[in-house]
């Protein structure tokens, strides 16, 4: 099945709808529209500088390699704006005019290929991907979780003019991760976040890795500056720390597992997810957000399913109780 892409770019982290319509203010909610880690990489000291001055370029290229080695990988790599500001960008990489998306995924690629003038189809099967100029696959996907191997992905990418792959959810399950094989292929872009897993997400940090061509020119399109000083030195510090990702893997997938506890509890089912985000059936998204958000819990339900409902994790232990709580009375 092929169809056009949805033109609505709906999102999770709309607290402010979610307060208009039920009340309460910022501190009284708690916000598990997205797959970010609610407990965060603590921020090292900012020296003033980097308040100050413009960023370096040995700076960045500290931040660069700092991101390969923690990727694993020695293809060429971008620091950027987040993961978002790649997406933003690669519609003016790729040649032709032919753009697949596998959906239902994340729907900024469709909606910034569109953007540049591309012919966007979101198909649902892996192997409509192939013949496109540019096919695009979200791995692990948001919001259903779908896994590709690598030796899947690899093969696919003989058969398009060029392969974008987004890994914004891959920290936690590092083994889907092609940025260890890229340079073996020179038409595979990669894309990372750092905000996601490092729980940062207002840093606005992220990567693309690829070959050098097509990282010459993402790196020319973003122009200099591309990230901020604060962000090159806490960026710096989380990469380089192995026991806290070490440690903070184990915990998602401990958290991940009393999630679907809950809701198994309460009668849904998973869908599937990642360690950062759970999505469940339902039977009634509206319903079950809606019972969510009177108890000030905010959730994501999308526009092409009228049963999905995703679920990031809670962090604290009351955030916990308080979900534990709300989802008892679905019982």
């Amino acid at each position: 099945m092929t169809q056009k892409p949805q033109t609505t770019r709906d999102h999770g982290g709309n607290l402010d709808a979610a307060i208009a319509a039920f009340g309460g203010s910022r501190m009284d909610w708690i916000d598990l529209s997205t797959g970010i880690n609610p407990l965060p990489y603590p921020v090292p000291e900012i020296p003033p500088h980097a308040w100050s001055t413009l960023p370096t370029n040995d700076a960045v290229k500290a931040l660069e390699d700092a991101a390969s080695r923690a990727y694993g990988t020695t293809a060429e790599i971008v620091a950027l704006a987040g993961a978002q500001a790649a997406i933003q960008l690669v519609p003016r990489i790729g040649n032709g005019r032919d753009a697949r998306v596998l959906g239902p995924t994340y729907n900024e690629h469709a909606a910034a290929l569109t953007a540049q003038g591309w012919d966007v189809t979101t198909v649902d099967r892996f192997e409509a991907l192939r013949g496109a100029a540019l096919a695009v696959v979200v791995n692990p996907n948001n919001p259903d979780g779908q896994c590709w191997a690598p030796g899947a992905l690899t093969e696919l990418a003989g058969a398009v003019d060029l392969l974008v792959v987004d890994e914004s959810f891959a920290d936690p399950c590092s083994d889907l991760s092609l940025a260890p094989k890229l340079s073996d292929h020179r038409n595979i872009l990669v894309l990372r976040s750092f905000g996601k897993f490092y729980g940062l997400a207002g840093l606005r940090l992220g990567f693309a890795l690829g070959s050098r061509a097509h990282i010459d020119r993402i790196r020319t399109l973003a122009g200099p500056w591309a990230v901020n000083g604060p962000a090159i030195v806490t960026g710096c510090a989380a990469l380089e720390d192995r026991d806290w990702t070490q440690a903070t893997r184990a915990r998602l997938t401990r958290d991940a597992a009393r999630l679907d506890a809950l809701a198994t509890r309460a009668g849904w089912s998973l869908v599937g997810g990642t360690p950062l985000f759970r999505t469940y059936e339902t039977g009634d998204a509206t319903a079950a957000q809606t019972h969510l958000a009177r108890h000030h819990i905010w959730s994501r339900i999308f526009p092409y399913s009228r049963t999905w409902l995703r679920l990031g994790l809670a962090g604290p232990e009351t955030d916990w109780l308080r979900l534990d709580r709300a989802l008892s009375e679905l019982a």
